[in-house]
């Protein structure tokens, strides 16, 4: 047996035995801890709401695809594969349409240099808006610029860097 296979029963029971010891009462502290979490969820609905509608809105208006169209053969003249740039683009936007345009990517030529690049892109990268909105509506903050530059900056090294380790290493 495996011992990784062992390590959620080991934290659990680490948990039941603390409790234990402390005497707290778990079946309560789940309850509140349940409760909080479905409050967070449905404050958390309308700015998700509205991050799916603009996400859908612009992918199904072809405006994402247009914009992809226009930056490709810059992209192409950089090193970075025209057939990732509809990726990259709605990597920082959705995690389902991302995953819907990789698929598309891979299922073209899976060992193609643009399938390489796009499957580093997306582990590198991630949802920015999508994590933007659910953590700052979490706390109840509001981003400014600044998050939105610093994550938009880090999501394109991903891209530049997803493309360059690929032609280093394979």
């Amino acid at each position: 047996m495996q011992l990784s296979l062992l390590a959620a029963p080991a934290v659990c029971a680490l948990i039941l035995i603390a409790a234990a010891v402390k005497r707290v009462d778990i079946i309560g502290e789940f309850t509140l801890g349940a409760r909080e979490g479905l409050q967070a969820a449905v404050e958390l609905m309308p700015t998700l709401l509205l991050t799916v509608s603009a996400i859908t809105m612009l992918y199904r208006s072809g405006t994402l695809g247009a914009f992809a169209e226009l930056i490709s053969p810059a992209a192409a003249h950089l090193g970075f594969p025209a057939e990732a740039v509809p990726l990259a683009m709605i990597r920082p936007l959705s995690g389902s349409g991302a995953l819907a345009v990789f698929e598309n990517i891979i299922s073209a030529d899976p060992d193609s240099f643009a399938s390489r690049t796009a499957a580093v892109l997306m582990g590198s990268t991630e949802t920015t808006f999508y994590t933007i909105a659910v953590y700052f509506a979490a706390v109840r903050l509001r981003a400014d610029a600044r998050v939105f530059i610093s994550s938009l900056t880090a999501d394109f090294a991903g891209f530049v860097f997803s493309a360059l380790i690929v032609r280093l290493f394979y």
